[in-house]
């Protein structure tokens, strides 16, 4: 096989496998956008104030629409699937997420991120996916672990809630945090650029040696391809 064909191959190899997995995999490649603190830590720089998220949910025949609500930074984003709440009596849901200042303390814990409330004007009666991890009825606490999606996008945290409250994601005080994490299922694409990369730089000595036995007036490329 030639190196033209060699690479056209592994070129649509690696497509087909992009394809495949989460989007996250194309995010993995650029910076994370700052993250808005409301209480920056001291090596955070710059920071901007974070942004609250207003949503108004539709009832469509005695039933809530499918919906996300978010901020406006994009920091905190939670999905309602149709008929998620409680809407006896109802022609709307108004979902509102709003950073909570000042910022509180929870023994036991190290916040990661901003601590949310998110509310509702009516019950939610179905599981919504969240990018947080922990969710207190207060914010003093005490604070329910609600786990996380091993499928999580990187510089997110995914997961699920049945009920609307306080969310933070963040880790126990007395174990180490670790940095940015991407899933198991970005490891295929980034082994395959690793490789085409190869065949980039393998073909560079290959196209010197024809260049010098062209000038010598050696073999002609056919052949030595």
């Amino acid at each position: 096989m030639t190196r033209g064909a060699l690479l056209a191959a592994a070129a649509a190899f690696y497509l087909a496998a992009a394809w495949m997995v989460a989007p996250g995999f194309y995010d993995g490649f650029a910076p994370p956008q700052p993250y808005n603190f409301v209480c920056p830590p001291a090596q955070a720089g710059a920071n901007l104030p974070p942004a609250s998220g207003h949503l108004v949910i539709k009832v469509i025949n005695g039933v809530s629409d499918a919906n996300s609500a978010f901020t406006d930074d994009g920091q905190v984003v939670i999905g309602f699937l149709p008929g998620a709440f409680d809407v006896t009596g109802k022609t709307s849901v108004t979902v509102d997420i709003k950073p909570v200042s000042p910022c509180p303390n929870s023994p036991g814990l190290h916040f990661s991120t901003n601590v949310y409330e998110i509310t509702a004007d009516a019950t939610l009666i179905k599981s919504s996916t969240l990018v947080l991890r922990y969710r207190a009825e207060s914010p003093d606490g005490p604070w329910t672990n609600i786990g996380a999606s091993a499928q999580a996008q990187i510089w997110t945290v995914d997961t699920k809630t049945d009920k609307l409250g306080y969310f933070a994601a963040g880790y126990p005080s007395n174990s180490v945090s670790s940095g940015g994490r991407s899933g198991s299922s970005q490891i295929l694409p980034v082994t395959i650029a690793v490789l085409i990369v190869a065949v980039l730089v393998g073909g560079i000595p290959l196209t010197i040696l024809r260049r010098r036995q062209a000038r010598a007036g050696g073999t002609d490329d056919d052949e030595v391809a």
